[in-house]
């Protein structure tokens, strides 16, 4: 019988399976499940390890303390592991949790002995999709993301087969809480590691579904490429939750893995291991490329772009979207680059990093002056780009009506014409 531990608001609900003394294996679950996506690998590794499974914010029965970034999540496991005495451990992930994992080695290279990533990206698609996520979570809850969830997460079959497991699914989704599945998107939305995979220096099981759409196997192969000590194992005909879907295949290949690839690491200050065995080519691996660093297409002498600049591109990319800075950056040319230069430094470098002011008053302010100026372009940027800072198209409705008082009828008219559009386009749920 496993056991449950409390949580505050600087660690995480856990569950603690198998024999004392044994080596710890922890356990990560993707975003919308609990740790009983893990279940059915727990009699199998609970013979050689005792596991540690927990729940990330606001899922399953874990209080709500929103983390907004993949780096805080891993600060909170490893204070839970802290407040159990645990130094090292072997780390299993899917999804979200194969972040944290990713992050763990990544930070704390001396707590983790073994690293298996399953269904994980060094980058989860776009920073702009998994914002237009958190709009349309704020509009419409998160009934459609749990209605759609077993189409992502499993094959067609096996769903078609395994209606108590699709339920069971929906369900876990639907009872997460709203706001830390936003917080969880955006921390999603910042997560890229794929400059950074050279140093993770623990032996690496990259896991992946044949058939998984939301981390395709392509980016399993760049999690391979970029490792210097990894192997790939494909899982066929699979989708995203292959713990679930396949658990017996998932657990052979857990178990084969941390049985022989638990490697003790040497803490600071003492020698270092010899150079690790040749990576097993269980898969062959894709060359893959480092990202190319943000460019800004602006001929200004480096001096000019300090930190002023890179914090406002920053900034504008959070709040605008990266396709539209993208779409911006591709038009510059000498005739414009020193304006765009201004706007970035001045306006997202200085004025929305200044503390007075939050993101979303900001955007309070920013319509109501689109509005007034009779701006109708910016307007629809930044009605997209308050969407993105946390208002609702019934504080933006409130906000037009405000201006129908102090700008003026017409304006406000044509202002609704224009907010409509875009709050339509950007809460309506895919599929």
């Amino acid at each position: 019988m496993g056991s449950l531990g409390r949580v505050s608001e600087k660690t995480l609900q856990h569950r603690i399976d198998g024999p004392e003394g044994a080596p710890v294996l922890v356990l990560g679950a993707a975003l919308g499940t609990t740790w009983h996506m893990w279940d059915r690998q727990i009699p199998e590794l609970t013979r050689q390890w005792r596991v540690i499974r927990f729940d990330l914010p606001g899922h399953g029965g874990s209080p709500a303390h929103a983390a907004n970034s993949v780096a805080e999540l891993a600060d909170r496991l490893v204070a839970t592991l802290d407040g159990l005495g645990v130094e090292r451990f072997g780390y299993a992930g899917c999804d979200l949790g194969g972040a944290i994992g990713t992050q763990l080695a990544l930070t704390r290279p001396y707590r983790v002995t073994s690293l298996a990533l399953v269904s994980t990206s060094p980058r989860y698609g776009t920073a702009d999709a998994w914002r237009q996520r958190g709009v349309v979570i704020r509009t419409n809850g998160l009934d459609p993301i749990a209605r759609t969830a077993p189409e992502h997460w499993f094959t067609a079959g096996f769903a078609g087969a395994q209606g108590a497991i699709v339920e069971w699914a929906v369900q876990m989704v639907r009872t997460t809480d709203p706001g830390c599945y936003i917080a969880a998107c955006e921390a999603l939305a910042a997560y890229d590691v794929r400059s950074s995979l050279g140093r993770v220096g623990v032996p690496t099981l990259v896991v992946a579904g044949s058939e998984d759409t939301v981390t395709p196997t392509t980016d399993a192969r760049t999690l391979v490429a970029g490792i210097p000590d990894a192997s790939l194992a494909m899982v066929p005909g699979t989708s995203h939750l292959a713990p679930v879907e396949q658990p017996a295949a998932v657990s052979e290949l857990l178990i084969r893995h941390f049985s022989t690839a638990w490697h003790d690491k040497p803490g600071p200050g003492t020698p270092a291991i010899g150079a690790a065995a040749p990576k097993p080519q269980i898969a062959p691996p894709m060359p893959t490329h480092a990202p190319a660093a943000i460019e800004s297409g602006l001929t200004q002498p480096a001096q000019v772009r300090g930190g002023t600049y890179e914090q406002g591109i920053k900034v504008r990319r959070e709040v605008l979207g990266d396709a539209h800075v993208d779409r911006v950056e591709a038009g510059t040319d000498d005739f414009n680059a020193d304006f765009q230069d201004f706007i970035t430094r001045y306006a997202w470098g200085e004025i929305w990093t200044r503390p007075g002011l939050d993101r979303r008053t900001r955007s309070i302010i920013t319509l109501t002056a689109l509005v007034a100026r009779g701006h109708s372009e910016e307007l629809a940027l930044h009605t997209r780009a308050a969407l993105r800072n946390g208002l609702t198209p019934m504080e933006i409705k409130e906000i037009l009506l405000q201006t129908a008082v102090y700008c003026g009828v017409p304006a406000a008219n044509s202002a609704f014409a224009v907010a409509k559009k875009v709050i339509e386009e950007e809460t309506t749920p895919e599929g």
